[in-house]
C-alpha cells in the first residue's frame, strides 16, 4: 500500500460519519454452527438480556492486564473513518494467556452471549474490520512489551509479538545486519494486522507478500486455545490464519524470515514517466520477470497534475534538468514507474553501472528520469513522513474510502482503458498505485484469494475525502466512483479480486472465495465455531440464543 496524499486538502475539521449496518441472520451455513448474513446494509442490535451479568463476569477473570469499560470511543474508529461501532469493553492484555482466557470464557458461554472479539492493532482497517459492536476489542499493542528475538544463521529470523510494529522490527533487525524480505509501504502497522491480510509492497514480485515469509505462528483460536503452527506443525491452521482476515485466530507471535541487509543500508531511488499504458506495463512486467533486476518495483497513475516534475524536485534530482523543465504534465494521463536498488556505499560505482544497464532496456520518456539516494530505513519508512505532515495540520483523521484490487495481466489493459479513460478523471484525491507481481512467489495454501494467472496487478485507489464536501473530493463522490469501478470489473468479467475485501452479502463473499469457500467454512467451523472472532469483517454472524 502506498502513501496518502500530502497536499490536496484545505483546512478542515474532523467529522465522524456514522454508518450502521444490519447483520440479520437467517440461515445456518451448511453443517456448521455459524450464521452468515444475507444482507448487511444496516445494523440491527439484538436485545441485550443479561448483558450486565456477562460483562461483570469479565471482571472476575484472572488477568495480567485489564479491561476498560468506559471511554472506549477510540476503539470505535479506524483509518477508514467511515464506520464507528462502539465496543462494550477493551482488553489491554499484558500476556497471551490474557487473550486466551478471555476468548475461552466467551466460547464457553456459547450462544447465551452475544459477545464477539476483534483484535485491534493500529486500526488501519478501512470499513470497521477491527471493531466489535457491543463486543470486546483487544488492544494488541499492549503485547509489544514481549521481547523481540533475532536469530542469525543460515536461515535467520526474528520472533516478535503479534502486536509489534514493522518499523520497530526494521530498526531492531538492522542492528544485526538483517531485515525482513517483504514489506508493506507503511511500516507503522502491527505484525498480526498485516499477516491477517497479506502485506504487499514493491518487493512482493520477488519474495511474495509478507504472509509467504513466515516460518511459524502462535495463534489463539476462537475456542481460546493457544496453538503453535507452521508448515510442519498444525499446518491447516497456519495456512488458514495467514490472509484469513482474522476469522480463525488471533496472531500473538510470529517467526519472520530475514535476509542480509545492506551494511550501511543505502538505496538508489528512481522514477520515470510513460504516456502509454501498454509501454509502461510491458516494462513493469519485464522488470519483475528478469533475474537481475531492481529490488523494488512499483508504479502509479497521474492524471491532470500541474507541475508534476517541479514537485518531484524537492526530493529527487533530474538527470537532465533542462529537459525536465520543458516537460509538461498538464491535462495528461501519465504512468510513473518507481524502482529501487539496495547497495552499500563502497559499491556505488558498480550499483550505478547496474542501474544504467537496467534503465537502458526500458522505454520511458527520457526527460522524466529522476533519482535520489537515501538510507534503507528512510526509504522503507517514507510514508510516515507524509503522515506526520498531515497530522500536524489535522488532516490525517479524515475518511479514507480506499479501494484495492487485484487484476489479472490478461485484462489489465481493458481495465486501464476504461477506468483511467472514463471513470477516474483526476488523481488529486490521492495516489493510484499499480504494479504487477508474480503468482509463483505466492503460496496458494493460505486464505488469501488472488486472480488465477501467473502475473496479476495490484491497483490501489488511495483516496482521502474532504468532510462536508459535496464535490469531487467528497466522500459520496468517491464512493460512487469506486462503485463504478467495481461494476465495470463485474460487467466486463475481468477476473478481479478485492484485496482488503469488503462485501455486503453472503453471495458476494462466496463469489470472492470461489472454490475456496467450502474450505473457508470448514476452517471457520473447526477453529471458531461460534463465530466469535473478527465480526467487523461481516462474513459470519454469531448465533444468539433468543429464548
Amino acid at each position: 500500500m502506498g502513501s496518502p496524499p500530502s497536499c490536496f486538502l484545505k483546512q478542515i475539521t474532523i467529522i465522524e460519519i456514522k454508518i450502521f449496518m444490519i447483520l440479520f441472520i437467517s440461515c445456518i451455513l451448511y453443517e456448521t454452527n455459524i450464521c452468515s448474513s444475507d444482507s448487511l446494509d444496516t445494523l440491527t442490535v439484538p436485545p441485550r438480556s443479561n448483558s450486565t451479568n456477562i460483562l461483570s463476569s469479565l471482571e472476575t477473570l484472572p488477568l495480567d492486564g485489564y479491561f476498560s469499560f468506559e471511554n472506549n470511543h477510540h476503539a470505535a474508529r479506524d483509518f477508514g473513518n467511515m464506520y464507528h461501532f462502539l465496543p462494550s469493553a477493551v482488553l489491554h492484555p499484558k500476556s497471551v494467556p490474557d487473550i486466551s482466557t478471555t476468548i475461552r470464557h466467551i466460547f464457553q458461554m456459547g450462544s447465551a452471549s452475544e459477545l464477539t472479539v476483534a483484535a485491534r492493532g493500529r486500526a488501519h482497517s478501512l470499513q470497521g474490520q477491527a471493531q466489535a459492536h457491543q463486543g470486546i476489542v483487544i488492544s494488541m499493542e499492549s503485547l509489544q512489551a514481549l521481547e523481540m528475538q533475532v536469530h542469525t544463521g543460515e536461515m535467520p529470523y526474528v520472533e516478535v509479538s503479534g502486536g509489534e510494529l514493522w518499523i520497530n522490527i526494521l530498526h531492531e533487525t538492522l542492528k544485526h545486519g538483517l531485515a525482513p524480505k517483504s514489506w508493506t509501504d507503511y511500516l507503522h502497522l502491527t505484525v498480526g494486522g498485516t499477516l491477517s491480510n497479506a502485506g504487499i509492497s514493491g518487493q512482493a514480485f520477488r519474495h511474495g507478500p509478507q504472509i509467504d515469509n513466515i516460518y511459524q505462528l502462535e495463534v489463539v483460536t476462537g475456542k481460546g486455545e493457544v496453538v503453535t503452527c507452521s508448515e510442519k506443525q498444525n499446518n491447516d491452521l497456519f495456512h488458514a490464519v495467514l490472509g484469513g482476515l482474522g476469522q480463525f485466530g488471533i496472531i500473538t507471535r510470529a517467526r519472520i524470515s530475514l535476509e542480509l541487509a545492506p551494511k550501511m543500508a543505502r538505496v538508489k531511488w528512481i522514477r520515470v514517466l510513460y504516456s502509454e499504458f501498454s509501454i509502461f506495463s510491458k516494462d513493469q512486467e519485464h522488470l519483475i520477470s528478469s533475474e537481475n533486476t531492481f529490488d523494488y518495483v512499483e508504479g502509479f497513475v497521474i492524471i491532470n497534475r500541474t507541475g508534476l516534475l517541479n514537485n518531484w524536485g524537492s526530493s529527487f534530482s533530474p538527470k537532465d534538468p533542462l529537459q525536465a523543465r520543458e516537460f509538461s504534465s498538464d491535462g495528461r494521463t501519465l504512468y510513473c514507474l518507481e524502482m529501487v536498488k539496495y547497495f552499500n556505499p563502497d559499491e556505488t560505482k558498480t550499483m550505478n553501472q547496474i542501474t544504467e544497464n537496467l534503465l537502458s532496456k526500458l522505454s520511458y520518456i527520457p526527460s522524466t528520469l529522476f533519482h535520489s539516494e537515501v538510507s534503507y530505513a528512510e526509504f522503507l519508512d517514507r510514508v510516515h513522513v507524509s503522515e506526520k505532515k498531515l497530522q500536524a495540520k489535522g488532516l490525517w483523521e479524515v475518511p479514507h474510502p480506499w479501494l484495492n484490487l487485484l487484476i489479472p495481466k490478461s485484462t489489465i489493459s481493458d481495465f486501464a482503458k476504461e477506468v483511467f479513460g472514463n471513470i477516474v478523471m483526476e488523481t488529486s484525491n490521492g495516489p493510484i498505485l499499480i504494479y504487477p507481481v508474480n503468482q509463483s512467489k505466492w503460496n496458494n495454501k493460505t486464505s488469501l484469494v488472488t486472480p488465477d494467472e501467473d502475473v496479476f496487478y495490484l491497483v490501489a485507489f488511495l483516496s482521502s475525502a474532504v468532510p462536508y464536501s459535496t464535490g469531487t473530493d467528497g466522500l459520496e463522490h468517491i464512493l460512487t466512483k469506486n462503485k463504478r469501478i467495481l461494476d465495470f470489473c463485474a460487467t466486463a468479467q475481468l477476473g478481479m479480486k478485492q484485496y482488503l475485501p469488503h462485501y455486503n452479502t453472503r453471495e458476494e463473499w462466496q463469489t470472492h472465495f470461489g472454490s475456496l469457500w467450502k474450505v473457508f467454512l470448514q476452517r471457520k467451523s473447526a477453529y471458531d465455531p461460534w463465530a466469535i472472532l473478527a465480526p467487523g469483517q461481516r462474513i459470519f454472524q454469531k448465533a444468539i440464543r433468543t429464548s
